[in-house]
């Protein structure tokens, strides 16, 4: 649990529990697979974004901000999470959405459960979507959202990950110490991957499947350790050939892995991150990228959309 929470009576269950999966694709390699149910952390606040959201609440409470201040775009689940925690715990939220042209058009399922967790939605341009980090960009987006009784936002970066989100991840490694010689997840942002890679031990692996076409994960991903630890942390590798076109997009032989998967398994797959990931880590098996006798961990990050 991270420490200063406002309710720490949300009672994240941690460690999340390792399942091996007998699935006679991954056997016939010699791979064992096993899955990191990060997913059932919290009903509400599945996954990662229990892991990077937990220390930006902690820093938000000890700072004495009442509102929190974060960026997605339409079907974002760090959106839906933020909101979530704002309703367990008693703060406001505010969600920046990428894309004005969806201001007054009726809410997609996630930007309707984020509305009724009580998150006001502010629509902005894709242009200043992209400029978000720039501090004049940011700054008058504070001014138009500004609360009217003067409580400046806290604020979380899209995807949740800074410094303090990176370090959260951490016990993400922490916890498969021992447990796996490859870890493999699916990359939005970046900060879960540079955790998860500098709480790992001696011999272990991070893989992350970036959902994003562009190949400026890595970049991030170094600048995110930088803050976090001063400096590379962990043994971590990429591989991009798996967005399926990039964020939100699908394909349908990855539908078919995933309706497959579920069949087999009895979990309901997440397509967006989950699907991808696990579609990757067959391919790379397959492929012959592990050797026998590796144990292979899917960190399960988050579940289906509504």
């Amino acid at each position: 649990m991270i420490p200063h929470l406002p309710r720490p009576s949300l009672h994240p269950r941690l460690p999340s529990p390792v399942e091996p999966v007998a699935d006679d694709r991954f056997h016939r390699h010699g791979v064992r697979l096993l899955l990191k149910r990060d997913d059932l952390i919290h009903p509400d606040l599945p996954g990662n974004k229990w892991r990077k959201l937990a220390p930006n609440l902690a820093a938000a409470a000890a700072a004495g901000h009442g509102t929190l201040l974060t960026f997605g775009g339409a079907y974002s689940n760090h959106l839906r999470a933020t909101a979530a925690a704002g309703r367990l715990l008693g703060l406001r939220t505010i969600g920046v959405v990428r894309g004005q042209e969806l201001a007054g058009k009726p809410l997609n399922a996630s930007l309707a459960r984020c509305a009724d967790d009580g998150m006001r939605l502010h629509f902005v341009d894709r242009t200043t979507y992209r400029e978000k980090r720039n501090p004049a960009t940011l700054a008058r987006i504070l001014r138009e959202v500004a609360p009217r009784d003067g409580d400046p936002p806290y604020v979380v970066p899209e995807g949740g990950s800074n410094a303090e989100a990176v370090r959260g991840c951490a016990e993400l490694g922490q916890e498969l110490r021992g447990a796996a010689g490859v870890v493999g997840v699916a990359c939005g942002t970046g900060g879960t991957l540079a955790g998860l890679a500098a709480g790992l031990g001696e011999g272990q692996r991070a893989l992350g499947i970036p959902v994003l076409r562009g190949g400026f994960l890595g970049e991030e991903i170094r600048t995110l350790q930088e803050a976090a630890f001063g400096g590379p942390r962990g043994d971590w590798f990429l591989d991009e050939r798996f967005h399926c076109g990039g964020y939100g997009r699908t394909t349908p032989d990855l539908l078919a892995f995933a309706e497959d998967f579920e069949q087999r398994h009895g979990l309901p797959v997440e397509r967006l991150y989950v699907a991808k990931l696990l579609y990757a880590l067959l391919t790379l098996t397959e492929e012959g990228a592990f050797a026998p006798g590796t144990r292979l961990t899917a960190v399960v990050t988050g579940t289906p959309s509504p």
